[in-house]
């Protein structure tokens, strides 16, 4: 009888039996598509903001918009890669990211993705926009939840030592 076991991506795979080589093969094409999915948000504000700096009336609301999201940006940037490997699209658990940003936030890219949505929305003058985190909020809610299970499940007491000691 075949057993089965999760390799580091979340897959079943034959207990025993995984190619080192392939395993290398594919986390180095994970740490690609990793760096891929930032790298093409950060070349267009690049080219967005090379093309239109100079044109834009800085008014208080694109000061106060560039303000709150250019931080944001950055820090959302910076969790993502601080979580490598375990970042997925749905809740799964195969690290525990303890350090960084993570040593004192959670889920740093819900908080500095939000926060770079309300810099875009102030700085584009649309404040009425920020009414779209009413439904969100609480769908955000929800898959935080969700993960959470996931994570106390899969590390019980060292996530909730985690947990106690981090906001949000």
């Amino acid at each position: 009888m075949l057993e089965f076991a999760e390799n580091s991506y979340g897959s079943r795979v034959s207990a025993g039996h995984e190619n080192p080589r392939l395993h290398a093969s594919c986390e180095r094409e994970l740490l690609k598509l990793n760096l891929g999915t930032l790298a093409l948000p950060v070349l267009a504000l690049g080219v967005l903001l090379f093309r239109y700096a100079g044109k834009i009336a800085w008014t208080p609301w694109q000061i106060v918009g560039l303000a709150i999201a250019g931080p944001a940006f950055l820090l959302f940037v910076i969790a993502r890669l601080q979580l490598g490997r375990a970042f997925s699209l749905q809740a799964k658990a195969t690290t525990l990211v303890t350090t960084g940003i993570y040593a004192r936030i959670r889920n740093p890219i819900y908080v500095f993705g939000g926060l770079l949505s309300v810099g875009i929305f102030i700085f584009v003058h649309r404040p009425w926009w920020l009414l779209i985190w009413v439904p969100l909020i609480p769908l955000q809610w929800f898959r935080v939840h969700k993960e959470e299970q996931v994570l106390e499940a899969k590390f019980g007491d060292a996530y909730r030592d985690y947990k106690r000691q981090t906001w949000f």
